[in-house]
């Protein structure tokens, strides 16, 4: 029984031998290798999406809200009392400086002018009677045939028919401009609206109700509401010698409508208020566009850009590679040349559509990391891939501000054309 057992053992052991000089064969060819257990089963580095950083030729601008306003309005009112026999325009329609718009009865003026000029008439008659009794009576006076007084009373008579004449043509040109009143003429050219008086009404001089609003849209004023700080910026940059296309020291406009379409044509700042509203701190900033097909018209709300100028390389972060940290300070990760992650702090307070402008933290040939974020930390190695995303704001994200951070919805850059 004994000898059994000792032949099945010695069986088992011949058999098993070659497998276990295949394991520590094995064994030996891992070691010399010098890799640890930990190392063979350590997972490849991460893959994130990088983009290189590159400057670039932009431009800064800012999108600020604005209501449109007519570039001039007149009231049309009576300036003398009757009644309106005729309106003479259609409502709606444009019309010129000096175009008759209603005629008011004249019947009562022009007597008044005739009457007028009877009057100087009979002036003139009277002037020229103390006229030839002053020439008598000065002859009459040097051959010592009249008294001195006498001689004063004519000249006395013939000053205060002088005084008549003058006072006579007075009342003739006040009943002239009186019955020309009755012509209601249209102050400034422009579309007028609807009459508010009829054919039969009777109308009183200097009256406060309107017969009708003359309105000139063509060009049109659009008002700014502009923060103090930005206009401090604006004008810093120009002083700066910042290149803009609307001209030396001014700034360029371009108009938005509310469904974010740019308006065909550019316009320019005419005049800056230099009130500060204390309840906003914010001034008035007037700018004038043209307006010929009169497709603004006053009281719409609009957006306008107004141009900074140029910055010629500036540094453009993308928006979903920037973070911020509790204190609200940005931060982004890189990938340095060894292929570690690493942090960096970043001044970046202005956006450009989907892009920040970074002043500081970013060097032109920094890898930056926009995909993959949560995989990784820094210190830790990556596999850094080119990022399919564009270097550049396209021309919608420069029009509507999309992926535009709130706090920075006013401020809207571009890249330079």
């Amino acid at each position: 029984m004994e000898t059994e057992k000792s032949l099945m053992v010695r069986l088992f052991g011949a058999r098993m031998l070659p497998m276990w000089l295949a394991v520590l064969l094995l064994a030996g060819c891992d070691n010399s290798s010098g890799q640890t257990k930990a190392e063979r089963s350590a997972p490849p580095p991460p893959e994130v999406g990088v983009v290189e950083v590159q400057p670039q030729r932009v431009n800064l601008s800012m999108e600020l809200p604005g209501r449109t306003a007519a570039y001039r309005i007149s009231e049309v009112r009576p300036q003398v009392t009757g009644i309106l026999q005729e309106r003479l325009f259609e409502q709606g329609a444009q019309v010129k400086a000096g175009e008759v718009l209603y005629q008011i009865d004249p019947n009562r003026y022009r007597a008044a002018h005739q009457r007028a000029q009877a009057e100087l008439e009979r002036a003139q008659a009277e002037l020229r009677q103390a006229q030839r009794e002053w020439a008598r009576t000065s002859d009459l006076f040097e051959k010592n045939a009249v008294s001195k007084r006498q001689r004063d009373e004519a000249l006395s008579a013939l000053e205060a028919a002088r005084a008549d004449v003058s006072r006579s043509q007075a009342m003739l040109e006040t009943a002239g401009i009186e019955l020309a009143y009755t012509e209601v003429k249209a102050p400034i050219a422009g579309r007028i609206g609807p009459t508010l008086y009829t054919e039969g009404a009777l109308v009183t001089a200097n009256q406060p109700q309107i017969l009708a609003r003359v309105v000139q849209l063509d060009p049109m004023y659009v008002d700014i509401q502009l923060p103090v700080e930005k206009l401090a910026r604006i004008r810093s940059s120009l002083k700066e010698g910042a290149a803009s296309e609307a001209g030396p020291n001014e700034a360029e406009t371009v108009l938005l409508r509310e469904d974010g379409t740019p308006y065909p044509h550019k316009g320019r700042v005419d005049v800056t208020d230099v009130t500060v509203n204390q309840s906003t701190s914010s001034v008035t900033v007037r700018a004038v566009f043209p307006n010929p097909d009169e497709d603004l018209l006053p009281g719409m709300y609009v957006r306008v850009r107004l141009s900074e100028g140029v910055r010629e390389n500036a540094i453009l972060a993308p928006q979903q590679g920037v973070s911020r940290n509790p204190q609200g300070e940005a931060t982004a990760l890189l990938v340095n040349p060894e292929g570690e992650v690493v942090a960096r702090q970043l001044e970046a307070e202005r956006a450009i559509g989907a892009f920040w402008l970074v002043e500081k933290g970013l060097e032109p040939g920094d890898r930056l990391i926009v995909s993959g974020l949560q995989k990784v930390r820094p210190g830790a190695k990556v596999k850094p891939v080119a990022a399919d995303i564009p270097l550049h704001p396209t021309q919608n994200q420069q029009a509507s501000g999309t992926n535009s951070p709130k706090k920075n919805a006013s401020d809207e850059e571009g890249p330079a054309q």
